[in-house]
């Protein structure tokens, strides 16, 4: 074990003192410690993600919104969250794990509370970005922490146990958020973060070091590669402007924001391998996709992202405004799957260290395709139970593919790729959540409108449950096509992790 939780190298810049202080003081516990540290704080950026999306049709009555515009208190966060994510492994290397995590923290706070003050929509939007940004860099650090500081052997077990206490908060998150929302309306969502955001700032006091990734000291030298993330920004804010304009009149300029989106993409690639030829240190490696492994994982990652994400916005607007249940009922409905995930989560873990990891991604891709499929079955008169139980099934999938998907396409990475492909993986996976989210409201309202219904009828139908069956049908066929990449991870089934 070489990172936050191992001796540091004798070397120049060698890691303070205050690391061994830890290690001595906790002894072999210490990296249980750590991780438990940096889960908090990941639960945290985890919960601002999805709760808000219980209190969209209040807040959207609240600032007089159309749909699409509500929709930007998701999507704003998910376009910061996913850029920023490309900003951790600088992060690291500059300031240490302790700093960074900090300041994420800080951020994430001051976005909780500054949100649920607010009473103006751009207010609440900028709110939402900071935490957006905040959320993007703390999440790839526990990966990097369980691929480095733990063994092979034993990193299944901590993915699982971190896995499970991640979604543990946003699996209870809904159901409270739910009754707040009856309760004291949207505002209160806002700040459910801030007590997991004092948690994780005093944890982080205690347990985290000033190290960077390696076990060295952390060094103010080298700038951050703006233009590389100037690029990702544009990228991503063309295609999800350029998939809003799809819904909407004007064809020509979603195509051009759309042509934008590649070539931002073709730009961004080429100029990190200028600046990798050069001697720089780009935001991401290509050298990392080289990895026939880590490239398919990250093909599985956008898909499974595109999925996940999609369906975590579309499902809360599926109770709602079809089966016209109250957001505490949606919260409720979705308690027990996320427990179930959490549980399914922690067996899963166990089984990546020893099961390979393709047929375990596998799985979950398919039990995830055919809750969605499962949907269609579902009319007005149908029992609750019905929707919990499919609910169910698609978390068990869920359970699956989380602890086993970074395992599979990083293990085979040499150790000092690890912090960057911790970074393009979340990317890539966020990207895909990003315009998920996006696309899923922009099929919804295309087949709404060609049922001969819409979102601001205040009135349900069987023609609004078909068209919501048809969005469900999509995500079902992508998780189709996402197995036929997560059978390449099997090359890496019991690969061990090189040594660098």
């Amino acid at each position: 074990m070489t990172d936050p939780a191992a001796t540091p190298p004798a070397s120049p810049r060698a890691a303070p003192a205050q690391l061994h202080v830890l290690r001595e003081r906790y002894g072999e516990r210490y990296r249980w410690l750590l991780l438990l540290s940096v889960m908090v704080g990941t639960m945290a950026s985890i919960m601002s993600s999805t709760i808000v999306n219980v209190a969209i049709p209040d807040m959207s009555h609240h600032f007089a919104l159309g749909q699409e515009r509500a929709q930007w208190v998701s999507s704003g966060f998910m376009v910061a969250m996913t850029v920023s994510m490309l900003t951790t492994p600088w992060l690291l290397g500059r300031y240490g794990y302790r700093r960074t995590y900090v300041g994420t923290m800080l951020i994430l706070l001051a976005g909780g509370v500054a949100g649920g003050l607010s009473n103006n929509f751009s207010l609440v939007l900028v709110a939402r970005v900071a935490e957006g940004l905040a959320a993007g860099v703390v999440q790839p650090i526990p990966a990097i922490i369980i691929l480095r500081a733990f063994e092979p052997h034993e990193q299944g077990r901590a993915s699982g146990i971190f896995g499970m206490g991640v979604v543990l908060a946003p699996a209870i998150g809904p159901s409270i958020g739910g009754v707040l929302v009856d309760l004291f309306g949207w505002r209160s969502i806002f700040f459910m973060v801030v007590p997991f955001c004092l948690a994780s700032l005093w944890l982080a006091y205690k347990f985290v070091p000033t190290t960077a990734p390696g076990g060295v000291a952390a060094a103010r030298e080298g700038g951050l590669d703006w233009r590389g993330l100037l690029l990702g920004t544009v990228g991503t804010l063309c295609l999800l402007n350029g998939l809003v304009e799809l819904r909407g009149d004007a064809p020509l300029q979603a195509g051009l924001l759309l042509a934008g989106a590649l070539a931002s993409l073709a730009v961004f690639v080429w100029w990190q391998k200028r600046l990798e030829a050069g001697g720089g240190t780009p935001l991401m490696n290509m050298a990392l996709f080289g990895y026939r492994q880590f490239a398919m994982g990250s093909i599985v990652a956008f898909i499974y992202g595109t999925a996940l994400f999609g369906s975590t916005y579309l499902l809360p607007v599926y109770m709602q405004v079809a089966l016209h249940l109250s957001a505490s009922h949606v919260g409720t409905i979705m308690l027990p799957a996320g427990i179930v995930l959490a549980f399914t989560i922690a067996g899963v873990g166990r089984l990546a260290d020893r099961q390979p990891t393709w047929m375990l991604v596998s799985t979950g891709l398919a039990l995830l395709a055919l809750s969605f499929a499962l949907m269609l079955v579902l009319d007005l008169k149908s029992p609750i139970w019905l929707l919990v139980a499919f609910a169910v099934i698609g978390r068990i999938g869920l359970g699956f593919i989380l602890p086993s998907l970074n395992l599979g396409a990083m293990r085979p990475l040499a150790r000092p790729l690890i912090p960057q492909g911790a970074s393009a993986i979340s990317f890539v996976r966020m990207l895909g959540g990003a315009a998920g989210v996006s696309l899923c409201a922009i099929v919804l309202e295309w087949r709404l409108a060609a049922h001969g219904d819409s979102l601001a009828n205040p009135l349900t139908s069987a023609a609004r449950l078909a068209a919501f069956n048809e969005v469900f049908l999509m995500l079902a066929g992508l998780c189709a096509i996402a197995i036929c990449a997560a059978w390449q991870l099997r090359q890496a089934g019991r690969t061990s992790q090189q040594q660098g």
